[in-house]
């Protein structure tokens, strides 16, 4: 087989269209993965790891591609990543306030999709569409709008007491999920919510935490030719070759005729793509 790059991998790089494109990005490099579909690719872990903030050779990687002593200190690494309502910034204990600052205090989106069934989520509004993209998700719809991280965990919290926040990956791989009325939904969940969520704007301002009515579900479409007839995942750490033929694409999974890979997963392992 041919080598067509090689070298430290990050979660796949997408562009909303008509299907969704993606690039594998190894390095600097960047390679279009969208035309592999339908042929014979292999991906080779070639046995070393460094961690994408420092660089430094790890046996393992922590929380996605990271070394443990960075894992430990970067506020991206921190409990709060995971749980935005036990954000501890205004506690004076955050480990990167700079960094708090630039990616925290700042506008955040609510927002309802539909993967693997209807689930609530936040992200960042400049992470809009990507978000939704590295999720699977066939529709989306944003309805709130919120002024920080923490702000936004507390209403996912406040929602998911209704829907809920985590996809199964296994049905999100094993076809498309049947489409559902998200503006409904979104109603539904402002009704049922209504007391919580105003005793949030209360606590943080009307400004704080604005309702978002007039928007339309995106609907989003992934360059799948099929779906594996079984759902068995590779496993690098054990076994260095992915290898099959590329059936199609769906969040940041590859599926093959031999199994299915979440490309995330591996974020700074060095690897090679072979075809």
């Amino acid at each position: 087989m041919n080598e067509l790059a090689r070298g430290a991998l990050s979660k796949m790089a997408t562009q909303l269209d008509a299907p969704v494109q993606y690039a594998f990005r190894l390095g600097d490099e960047q390679l279009p993965v969208n035309p592999l579909i339908g042929q014979r690719i292999r991906l080779e872990y070639l046995g070393a790891i460094h961690c994408s903030h420092c660089g430094r050779r790890t046996k393992t990687s922590f929380a996605q591609g990271y070394c443990y002593p960075c894992m430990q200190k970067l506020a991206q690494c921190d409990v709060c990543i995971m749980s935005p309502e036990r954000c501890h910034y205004d506690q004076g204990t955050c480990r990167e306030p700079s960094w708090g600052e630039q990616f925290c205090m700042t506008d955040h989106v609510v927002y309802l999709a539909n993967s693997s069934g209807i689930k609530v989520g936040i992200t960042r509004a400049t992470q809009i569409p990507t978000r939704w993209l590295d999720q699977g998700a066939s529709q989306a719809l944003p309805i709130l709008r919120v002024a920080t991280r923490q702000q936004s965990g507390l209403v996912e919290d406040l929602l998911r007491s209704q829907v809920p926040d985590r996809t199964n990956w296994r049905a999100l791989l094993k076809g498309d999920a049947e489409p559902l009325d998200l503006v409904a939904i979104r109603e539904q969940l402002f009704e049922r919510c209504a007391d919580g969520l105003q005793a949030l704007q209360q606590r943080f301002g009307l400004q704080a935490i604005q309702p978002l009515t007039d928007g339309q579900p995106i609907e989003i479409r992934y360059p799948v030719e099929a779906y594996p007839a079984k759902l068995t995942s590779f496993n690098l750490d054990k076994d260095p070759i992915a290898e099959g033929t590329l059936l199609g694409i769906k969040g940041q999974y590859l599926l093959f005729d031999t199994g299915v890979i979440n490309i995330r997963k591996y974020t700074a392992y060095q690897l090679a793509i072979h075809q």
